[in-house]
C-alpha cells in the first residue's frame, strides 16, 4: 500500500510553498454544538478561506511546484467540474505556466469565469466519464503536464498540510470529519493526522449519489460508478484511483453517507446560524455531525474540515433549505 508522505514532507512543502498557500483558521463552532445539545465539542477547519476558495489550491500548486523546467515550458492540463480547475488556473498563473483545462459543460458559469480570470484555456465535455478521455488526447497532443484532482503523492502531500496544520492549531480532538470526493483531500489530511495523532478517529462523508469510496472500501479496491447523481459536484469523482484509496484504506476508521435533503439543510444551517455561505460539498461535514454521526461523536471534541465555497448566490439560494435541525 501506498506510504503517505512524511511530516518532514509536509512541513518543507508548506514552507517552499510560502504565501502562495495561506494557513487558514481553525474555530470553535458553537452555533452547531447547540444544535447537538451541547455536549459535543465542534472546532472547524475553514479551508474555504484558502485561495482560490477551496482546499483544491493546495495539491494544483505541490503538483506544479514540482515540475522541471521542460514540464513548464509545456504547460499544464487538468480536469475539473469546477475547483480543481480555478486551482489549477491559479497555480499555473502563480507559477509562470499555462492551463488548458477541460472543464464539464455544466459547470457553475460563475467557476468558469473564474478560471478564465485567472488565464486558463477552457474547453468543455458532456460529462465527466468524456472528460478524462478530452484530457488525456491533450497530454499525447500538447505535451502538457497532467495536474491530476485527487490521485498521486504531491496532491496528498498539499491535502496533507490542512491535517498538520489542523494538528498544530488544535490541542486535542478525538475525530476529524473530511469530505470525500476522489479521496484525495481525505487520504492526505488522512496520512498526516494518522502520524501525528494516532488515537484519533478518522471518518470520511461522501454524498449518496456519488459514493465510490464507500464501495471501494466494501470491494477492498478502487470501483467506480456509472453515473455521479448529487448537488455536491465537487464530491462527484467518478472513480477511485489506487494511490489515493490505499491512504484512505490504510488510514480512515470508517465512511458515512449523506442525501442531497441533508446537504440543503446544512448549508441553510450554516448560513443562518454561523453567517457563512458554502457549496454543498462544503456543508457534507456539518450534515454528517447533525445526521448519522451524531449519536456515536456525542460528548467529543469533533474538527469538521469546511472545504469550499465556490457558489453563486442563485445556486445557493435555490439549493440551501432553511429549516430547523432535527435535534
Amino acid at each position: 500500500m501506498p506510504d503517505a508522505p512524511s511530516i518532514d514532507e509536509l512541513r518543507a512543502l508548506r514552507q517552499r510553498l510560502g504565501p502562495r498557500i495561506l494557513r487558514t483558521p481553525v474555530m470553535r463552532c458553537a452555533k452547531l454544538e447547540q444544535h447537538l445539545g451541547g455536549t459535543t465539542r465542534v472546532i472547524g477547519k475553514l479551508e474555504f478561506l484558502q485561495h482560490t476558495g477551496t482546499f483544491k489550491a493546495r495539491g494544483a500548486l505541490a503538483v506544479i511546484s514540482s515540475m522541471n523546467a521542460e514540464q513548464r515550458a509545456a504547460g499544464v492540463t487538468a480536469v475539473s467540474a469546477g475547483n480543481h480547475a480555478i486551482a489549477t488556473a491559479f497555480a499555473a498563473r502563480t507559477a509562470g505556466t499555462s492551463a488548458k483545462i477541460v472543464m464539464i459543460g455544466s459547470a457553475n458559469p460563475a467557476r468558469v469565469a473564474e478560471c478564465c480570470r485567472y488565464g486558463a484555456e477552457l474547453v468543455f465535455a458532456d460529462d465527466v466519464h468524456e472528460a478524462f478521455t478530452m484530457v488525456e488526447r491533450i497530454q499525447q497532443e500538447e505535451g502538457r503536464f497532467f495536474v491530476h484532482p485527487f490521485e498521486g503523492r504531491e496532491i496528498a502531500a498539499g491535502t496533507g498540510t490542512v491535517g498538520l496544520e489542523i494538528c498544530e492549531d488544535v490541542a486535542d480532538f478525538d475525530a476529524i470529519v473530511v469530505p470525500v470526493g476522489g479521496g484525495g483531500l481525505l487520504g492526505g489530511i488522512a496520512g498526516a493526522v494518522r502520524q501525528l495523532r494516532p488515537g484519533c478517529e478518522i471518518i470520511g462523508v461522501e454524498p449518496e449519489g456519488a459514493d465510490s469510496m464507500h464501495r471501494s472500501f466494501a470491494a477492498g479496491e478502487p470501483q467506480s460508478i456509472a453515473q455521479v447523481t448529487t448537488i455536491a459536484d465537487s464530491l462527484g469523482a467518478p472513480f477511485a484511483l489506487p494511490y489515493s484509496f490505499g491512504l484512505c484504506q490504510d488510514n480512515v476508521d470508517r465512511l458515512a453517507l449523506v442525501d442531497d435533503h441533508q446537504l440543503r439543510i446544512a448549508m441553510g444551517l450554516l448560513f443562518r446560524d454561523m453567517k457563512i455561505a458554502v457549496e454543498p460539498a462544503c456543508a457534507a461535514t456539518t450534515a454528517a455531525l447533525l445526521g448519522p454521526l451524531r449519536e456515536s461523536l456525542r460528548g467529543k471534541t469533533v474538527v469538521l474540515v469546511f472545504c469550499g465555497s465556490n457558489i453563486d448566490w442563485e445556486s445557493f439560494a435555490a439549493q440551501a433549505v432553511f429549516e430547523e435541525a432535527e435535534c
